[in-house]
């Protein structure tokens, strides 16, 4: 089978900003991972072993010098050191382990340095997403012709709207072409619109640089995870931010909030830090009632809430974010970051729902043994991690069911 995953940074970029931060603030932290079909989907018969080889494949890439000056120019606030590691980094396939049970289903598991294995997740989902439909037969549904246009205007739609937005749809994109098709669309679309929108870039290194973009991400919940598993809960918010501030120096200041909710982010997010991040990403829970709080949490900290950024990418669609658009522009300054809607979005064709999560930590390769970690977000569908886990997190920042 063809190569699914052909270029180093067909990947989410920020995949590759924390990469550089744990490289510097946890260079010897080991983690595990672990693979979650939401849906309980019985997977075609020898898809493990296809995912496997394409994992193998994945040795194969190596960062070109085009990747390098493209990032280099558009991510300006990641360090130079960290483009000679990009340039040295191998994957190897003895990092991932992929079986199917008796059922069909599929399991997932990554093990090693945390910042070797960061960079798996988001090709592995790309991976296993293409290929089920490759092998289901559903990819011969796909009309890239008609996408194009659906794209250009979902893009015509938000900017007209007023929309400040961008594709966050790597991950469980229904193929590389179909995000590809999209991101054209819709970088097209902003060159010949004007209005009070704009799409202002991709999270896909690869695609912003194939259509000259900004390459758009910060950070991801397992940071906030592995910093918990190590340290715990209750300030994993606030070491996480100190870690982020320590590298970045005010650069990439919007912060991902929701890994153990509203509550203890809260009581974490004083005004130093407050006045250093620009934003906040909502990624779970009801947006409206999250923006309350967030407004009202600016405002006791005498910050005015029309000054930051408020990113939303919980499940959205182009439908959702005209709604919230009239809901927050008076409030904030809010953007929007759309995922499955842009990248996986036939006719007919099911999206997948699925995820790989960070699972166990521990601080150094020497330590006998892993602490669980999991995650808790305002929507308990997206909690990750095993009971035993949930229920003493949840016990540790009195959380009821």
């Amino acid at each position: 089978m063809r190569q699914i995953i052909q270029h180093f940074t067909d990947d989410d970029l920020y995949k590759f900003t924390m990469c550089c931060a744990v490289i510097e603030c946890f260079p010897r932290t080991q983690v595990k991972y672990q693979f979650n079909d939401r849906d309980n989907t019985v997977y075609p018969s020898g898809f493990a072993e296809l995912v496997m080889e394409q994992i193998s494949m994945l040795e194969n890439l190596r960062i070109t010098d085009e990747e390098i000056a493209f990032m280099r120019e558009r991510c300006n606030y990641i360090p130079a050191w960290f483009m000679s590691f990009l340039r040295g980094f191998r994957y190897d396939r003895n990092w991932a382990k992929v079986w199917q049970d008796s059922e069909g289903h599929l399991h997932i598991e990554f093990e090693g340095c945390w910042s070797n294995t960061i960079l798996l997740e988001v090709k592995v989902l790309a991976i296993v997403s293409e290929l089920y439909y490759i092998m289901t037969g559903e990819n011969k549904q796909f009309d890239y012709e008609d996408y194009y246009s659906r794209s250009y205007d979902k893009a015509h739609r938000l900017i007209e709207a007023g929309c400040v937005f961008s594709d966050f749809g790597t991950r469980r994109r229904a193929s590389f072409e179909a995000q590809d098709t999209a991101v054209r669309a819709m970088s097209e679309c902003q060159k010949n619109i004007h209005g009070k929108g704009r799409f202002t870039g991709t999270s896909n290194m690869y695609l912003a640089m194939k259509y000259n973009l900004t390459p758009i991400g910060t950070m991801a919940h397992e940071f906030v995870c592995a910093i918990a598993g190590m340290y715990g809960p209750l300030m994993a918010n606030h070491i996480a931010m100190t870690k982020w501030s320590h590298t970045y120096r005010g650069a990439l200041g919007t912060f991902l909030y929701d890994t153990y909710g509203w509550q203890i982010f809260s009581l974490n997010f004083s005004t130093d830090y407050a006045n250093m991040f620009k934003g906040l990403r909502v990624d779970s829970g009801d947006n409206r009632e999250q923006l309350d709080l967030i407004i009202d949490k600016y405002r006791s900290l005498n910050i005015d809430p029309q000054t930051k950024q408020i990113v939303f990418s919980n499940g959205l669609n182009v439908d959702r974010a005209i709604e919230i658009q009239k809901y927050a522009v008076d409030k904030c300054l809010p953007s929007y970051g759309i995922g499955t809607h842009f990248t996986n979005d036939f006719d007919g064709v099911k999206p997948r729902n699925i995820v790989i999560k960070l699972t166990a930590v521990k601080i150094t390769e020497s330590w006998p043994f892993y602490s669980q970690t999991c995650k808790l977000s305002e929507d308990k569908g997206k909690y990750s991690g095993d009971k035993a886990t949930l229920a003493r997190f949840m016990e540790t920042l009195h959380l009821t069911e």
